[in-house]
């Protein structure tokens, strides 16, 4: 998803309460950046839509209704802004528009604007859309949104709704539309398809290619056929779901073919054709943030802009992913070590974290560990070396600067690891003294992705020692 572009913040009250002092207003607008479709020969144009947003960073503070002050006059040279019921005009270009109270941390939104570009405009028109927002006893920074005018093809994608407690061994389906939104025919599509380790293609089309990696499975499909403005396509996308499934995801992205697109997106690598039958386009209803008539496309039919490569006018929608939570367990088990020596000799203690299954753990999407470990070192040793995966800390658990000879440790495997994946942590100890003595390590089972506990069926094998001269 893109970055929104947001703007600051300017307090220019002070509210009764402590919540309300450390508050601040934010607005922005999605999508943060606008390629708006030149209009077709008939004068007719697609719209677009901008949603203008306003959140605020203490939701334990309730900020009252207030307005967005909206100036368009920056688009007039090419462009006609439509407001919606909720806005009330003061010239053709400016608005001031009713704000809902802010209550909680989700963002509200304030308009949405239509655009539409006006007949005769050149491309590489652009302006810039100004607002700012005023709530309760805040108010923003300016926001701002550039809009640029173009023609071309604009393929997209629907998003595809999250899905839980999927059953392993079952078949699903991630349900999207792909349209073009733009005002030029696209030639083809290229679509990139990513199912993660825990989730299968049902079908492999001979119009599509397929390279198996460590994380899952990507696919490249060619859609050999022209895809005018405003029409619209069903993407069933069947997927069988593992044994080994849990933390799932599945990316889809398109873009207008061209021999060159498949090559780049090839990177390289070697990929195996399907041999299924064919992946063919099934009509679809237009995508709801597209407005096209018959006659626009007709005309844009008429260019004969289908037979040479198309620039995507818009790449900001091209790309989707969704996540695809299984209904299932891996349980973890951690192994500590117990070593013997002299006072003075340096002995390699072992931290062991094993996944015993039946699933793989995997943070696809935040990319954090998939299990992160404390390792509190035995009183008495001196780390004398250590993983580059492990990261010292202080005995309280403040990052500590001297990376030997700390007291504890915060180890991390990698994104993900497979349904029997051992992974092993490795120290070496020096012992200072004589005597029995030994700590406990322990998997973080409250770690942010994955949440552990929300998958392991036994959290009491999570923890172990490091046992020396015992």
């Amino acid at each position: 998803m893109p970055v929104l572009a947001v703007s600051g913040v300017l307090s220019l009250g002070v509210a009764g309460s402590a919540s309300a002092v450390s508050d601040q207003l934010w607005t922005y607008s999605d999508p943060y950046e606008l390629v708006l479709p030149g209009a077709y020969g008939d004068g007719t144009a697609p719209e677009r839509t901008v949603a203008l947003k306003v959140s605020h960073d203490n939701p334990e503070n309730v900020v009252g209704a207030g307005r967005i002050t909206v100036d368009a006059s920056g688009l007039g040279a090419f462009a006609k802004v439509t407001w919606p019921a909720n806005c009330a005009t003061e010239t053709v270009d400016t608005a001031v528009c009713e704000v809902p109270e802010l209550a909680g941390a989700e963002p509200v939104t304030a308009a949405v604007l239509k655009v539409g570009a006006l007949p005769g405009v050149p491309d590489g028109a652009e302006g810039v859309l100004r607002y700012t927002a005023v709530a309760g006893d805040l108010t923003s920074y300016p926001g701002e949104t550039r809009v640029v005018l173009g023609n071309g093809a604009d393929l997209a994608l629907s998003q595809a709704p999250r899905q839980e407690g999927v059953a392993p061994g079952s078949a699903i389906t991630v349900p999207a539309t792909l349209g073009n939104r733009g005002n030029r025919t696209a030639p083809g599509a290229l679509l990139r398809l990513f199912a993660s380790r825990g989730l299968g293609f049902a079908e492999r089309p001979a119009n599509c290619e397929y390279r198996d990696t460590e994380t899952g499975t990507d696919a490249l499909c060619v859609i050999d056929e022209p895809i005018a403005p405003g029409q619209s396509f069903t993407l069933d996308n069947p997927l069988k779901v593992g044994k080994n499934a849990l933390y799932e995801r599945y990316d889809y992205s398109v873009e207008p073919y061209s021999a060159e697109a498949l090559e780049a997106a090839r990177g390289g690598h070697a990929y195996t054709p399907g041999t299924g039958a064919e992946l063919e386009l099934v009509p679809a209803p237009a995508l709801r943030t597209t407005t096209t008539t018959t006659k626009a496309t007709a005309t844009a039919e008429s260019t004969g802009t289908a037979t040479a490569p198309v620039p995507d006018l818009d790449p900001q929608d091209n790309y989707r992913a969704v996540v695809i939570r299984a209904a299932n367990t891996a349980d973890l088990k951690l192994r500590g070590s117990r070593v013997e020596g002299a006072v003075g000799a340096t002995v390699r203690a072992d931290v062991t974290v094993k996944n015993r299954g039946p699933a793989w753990i995997a943070s696809l999407g935040a990319g954090e560990p998939a299990v992160t470990v404390d390792v509190r070192i035995p009183a008495g040793t001196t780390v004398t070396a250590k993983p580059d995966s492990c990261s010292a800390l202080t005995e309280t658990g403040d990052w500590a600067e001297e990376q030997l000879g700390a007291p504890r440790y915060r180890c991390a495997t990698p994104i993900y690891l497979d349904e029997r994946a051992t992974h092993m942590f490795g120290f070496d100890l020096r012992i200072d003294r004589p005597g029995k003595t030994k700590a406990t390590v322990a998997i973080d089972n409250d770690q942010y992705e994955p949440p552990i506990r929300s998958f392991d069926p036994d959290l009491t094998n999570n923890t172990a020692t490091i046992v020396v001269n015992g």
